[in-house]
């Protein structure tokens, strides 16, 4: 009888521990949903700007902020091809400046890297015998689509670090 009680206790016991493992397994496959994705992005931009004290850029995570159609128009980007974003381009043409976190709606990831490379040639064209700092900021911005299918573009003096950093604070919210 002992045997018996040991022997469902241990199953008990096995049971429980995998329906842990299980429902822990579940959490970290669960996606973000769109406003949690346009926070981390929010987020991942103001903590990553902060540190070298750029933060006067607005971040425009939605169609109703102040300066969305501003940055639509010079991003060349539709609110309908993206379910989630955060998006800051410098409002004067005296820096050579743009971020863009944008989690592509289905089938528009051609679309989004399409208009972010547009915006990067139109940079390099405006800054070109312009202002030489400004240019070559604008001819070396980083563009690349995230494991978990973010498109991050970082056009920034630094933009090494800060696309790190902001890729870092995506890729560690998925994890």
């Amino acid at each position: 009888m002992r045997r018996i009680a040991f022997l469902c206790l241990t199953l008990l016991t096995l049971s429980g521990i995998l329906t842990g493992c299980a429902a822990a397994g579940q959490e970290e496959d669960t996606p973000l949903t769109p406003q949690e994705r346009t926070e981390l992005y929010k987020t991942a931009v103001e903590d990553a700007c902060a540190q070298d004290g750029n933060t006067f850029v607005e971040i425009v995570t939605s169609q109703e902020d102040e300066m969305a159609e501003f940055l639509f128009t010079a991003l060349e980007l539709e609110a309908e091809d993206m379910t989630a974003y955060a998006l800051a381009i410098s409002p004067v043409n005296i820096q050579a400046y743009g971020i863009a976190a944008v989690y592509p709606a289905a089938g528009k990831e051609d679309d989004v890297l399409e208009a972010l490379n547009g915006f990067i040639d139109t940079q390099k064209e405006s800054f070109h015998q312009y202002l030489e700092q400004e240019y070559e900021t604008a001819s070396n911005p980083r563009l690349e689509t995230l494991e978990d299918g973010t498109i991050l573009m970082v056009m920034h003096p630094d933009q090494d670090t800060v696309f790190d950093a902001i890729r870092d604070t995506v890729e560690g919210a998925q994890t």
